[in-house]
């Protein structure tokens, strides 16, 4: 099986099956990674296929300066933070807040409180969003988060504290 870096070094030189294995290797991470933020399958799927074509585009211009999924959680976290910019008016008028009322009961209950989460995660501060979905949803190690965010391993550990800690208080756990 080949490595990444390998794949990409044939997509470069025209080998689109490289690609496509690429995309069968991280497409249910990355769908996984969206449906967990959002909550919502349609804009989980858009937002993976914005990625993957964001990633073909681009991928030409790959450096080999950083591990590919580096490269890949950098552009999942600025297609979250679009997704957030363009979505800021249903937090704000938490159209998001009413799942479904034909789920059961518990189902319902699971749903309001991962919305309820999602929403006040947007209130935060746009790093400490990243820290938080990357640390939490991604189980990244604070090193890689730190190297997509292009910050140090110890600024991504107090962002990360600092944002439980707000998320806290919003919530009401002081």
């Amino acid at each position: 099986m080949k490595n990444d870096h390998e794949l990409i070094r044939e997509f470069q030189n025209g080998d689109e099956n490289s690609f496509n294995i690429l995309t069968k290797r991280y497409v249910q991470k990355i769908y996984g990674y969206f449906i967990q933020i959002t909550g919502d399958e349609m804009d989980a799927e858009d937002l993976t296929q914005d990625v993957f074509l964001k990633l073909y585009k681009n991928l030409k211009k790959f450096r080999f300066e950083s591990a590919f999924t580096t490269y890949l959680y950098r552009i999942n976290s600025n297609q979250i933070n679009s997704y957030f910019r363009k979505s800021k008016w249903r937090n704000l008028l938490n159209l998001d807040d009413y799942p479904d009322l034909t789920d059961e009961p518990e189902n319902y209950e699971r749903e309001w409180t991962r919305q309820k989460l999602r929403n006040v995660i947007s209130t935060l501060p746009k790093k400490q969003q990243a820290v938080v979905t990357m640390r939490i949803i991604q189980q990244l190690p604070f090193r890689d988060i730190a190297e997509v965010l292009n910050i140090s391993d110890n600024s991504a550990k107090v962002n990360f504290h600092y944002a439980i800690k707000r998320l806290k208080e919003k919530i009401g756990e002081k």
